[in-house]
């Protein structure tokens, strides 16, 4: 058979350019290697680690919360396997919800591993030794990424856990030891400490969040050490050992110096992910790759080989879902004839903790580092009147403008719905707006988003509620 696509991989990236494709009037094909479609994020990554954020949020908040407001409640008991059902049920709805898109927008599905054999050509490996081979006009790679994983430290997903493992434990883990303070990491540490294991995060850095703004990385630390979560940085796990019922952990410091040995239930390796791109025929076929195996791509992520492109975590840039389908969209329209383009110094992202953090566009380690002039405007949420009714004050926004052009150039909040807010000022750099044009646009009262207005209005000094 014969199509003008065929995208390999069906994650957030993929399913999207085939569905966007397909509505241009492309034909086209998807192949999937897992049972299910959705990749890492539907299956085992955001949706069902956001499910088990939710559930646990609301555990805490029936045990801590409830009586301060005048709910009167039993101390909460936790029934994981209901939990874990619940978790399930959201997963299934979206990745059945792909199914029912690819149905309706005539996107065929293959089932087994791709691999490219020439340009224009996938073969697709069903896995009891029989293949077939898919002619089309261009190819998509969009295979995401793959658990990063320690050296000597194998991953069983039952005692010694990635991500993947994390979301399915049978219980709670007296001690939990996290090796990574990412974005992941700090997610599903926070899962498990309101569920009740003590949670432990070591990290080689001396700070947490790499990457991101330093103003906001400390502020976050503080307010998980208050929630009880510990940390050790500047150090790392150079090898784990199962002995008996409990595992042991060697950290040492960074720099090197006199180990340590720390006991726990589980061991949780969040130190990042890895681009999906092996057994793809990629080198066979001559497409580039660079130091960290990701897919060269050019303006149009279109690759060295004609008529072979790349979007999401197989090619540079954040690992995120949303900047992956933003890709994916783009491929689709410039193989229509339509002028695809991702604007990268708008791409939101967001970490779903209590409170949540989000960011967009450069933070102020950046623009000191690149000689850029700005204007910084903060604004507390414990002067927020929605926050202080909520008793949700913990966090700040912070809005970054170029003090030349007046324009926005980034943003930084840590507080409740952080990830909501974070859209408006993500508008505001799409469109090259000032803090002016924030703090002119009217908000509605009482709510969080008035902080991200009087963020905006101190960057020139004139917050009114502050």
């Amino acid at each position: 058979m014969s199509y003008d696509l065929v995208v390999i991989g069906t994650g957030p990236g993929g399913y999207v350019c085939a569905i966007r494709a397909a509505q241009l009037g492309l034909k086209v094909a998807v192949v999937e290697k897992d049972k299910t479609f959705g990749g890492t994020c539907l299956n085992v990554g955001c949706i069902p680690s956001k499910a088990m954020l939710h559930a646990s949020h609301l555990f805490e908040e029936a045990a801590h919360a409830f009586a301060g407001m005048g709910i009167g409640v039993s101390k909460p008991k936790l029934d994981l396997v209901q939990m874990m059902k619940f978790k399930q049920e959201g997963v299934d709805g979206n990745v059945k919800g792909v199914d029912f898109l690819f149905k309706k927008n005539k996107v065929d599905a293959f089932r087994g591993k791709g691999r490219i054999v020439a340009p224009g050509k996938v073969e697709v490996g069903a896995g009891n030794g029989k293949s077939e081979t898919i002619e089309c006009k261009a190819i998509v790679i969009a295979t995401g990424s793959d658990v990063a994983r320690l050296p000597g430290i194998e991953i069983d997903e039952k005692r010694i856990v990635s991500s993947t493992g994390a979301l399915e434990l049978s219980k709670v883990p007296e001690k939990l030891l996290v090796v990574g303070a990412g974005v992941i990491g700090l997610e599903l540490g926070s899962v498990w400490r309101r569920l009740g294991a003590q949670v432990e995060v070591v990290e080689f850095l001396d700070r947490i969040l790499p990457g991101m703004d330093g103003e906001i990385a400390r502020q976050f630390q503080r307010i998980q050490e208050k929630q009880g979560v510990k940390f050790r940085l500047g150090s790392k796990v150079t090898g784990v050992e199962m002995k008996g019922k409990s595992l042991k952990a060697t950290i040492e410091p960074a720099a090197g110096g006199k180990s340590e040995t720390v006991e726990a239930d589980v061991v949780l390796v969040a130190i990042g992910r890895v681009p999906y791109t092996d057994g793809l025929g990629l080198t066979e076929a001559g497409v580039e790759l660079d130091k960290r195996k990701r897919v060269v791509v050019d303006e149009h992520f279109q690759t060295n080989v004609q008529g072979i492109f790349a979007i999401g975590d197989a090619i540079a840039g954040p690992m995120l879902a949303h900047k992956a389908e933003d890709e994916g969209v783009a491929v689709a329209e410039i193989l229509a004839g339509q002028a695809g383009h991702v604007n990268y110094d708008a791409i939101p992202s967001v970490i779903y903790t209590w409170p949540e953090v989000a960011s967009v566009g450069k933070t102020e380690e950046e623009l000191k580092e690149a000689g850029v002039q700005y204007r910084a405007g903060k604004f507390p949420f414990t002067a927020n009147g929605r926050a202080k009714v909520n008793k949700a004050t913990d966090g700040f926004v912070k809005i970054l403008e170029d003090a030349n052009t007046h324009r926005v150039v980034g943003a930084h909040i840590i507080g409740a719905d952080a990830g909501t807010l974070i859209a408006e000022v993500t508008l505001a750099i799409e469109f090259g707006a000032s803090a002016e044009d924030i703090a002119r646009t009217c908000h509605a009262h009482p709510t969080t988003s008035e902080a991200v207005k009087e963020a905006a209005l101190a960057v020139d000094g004139r917050a009114i509620h502050m």
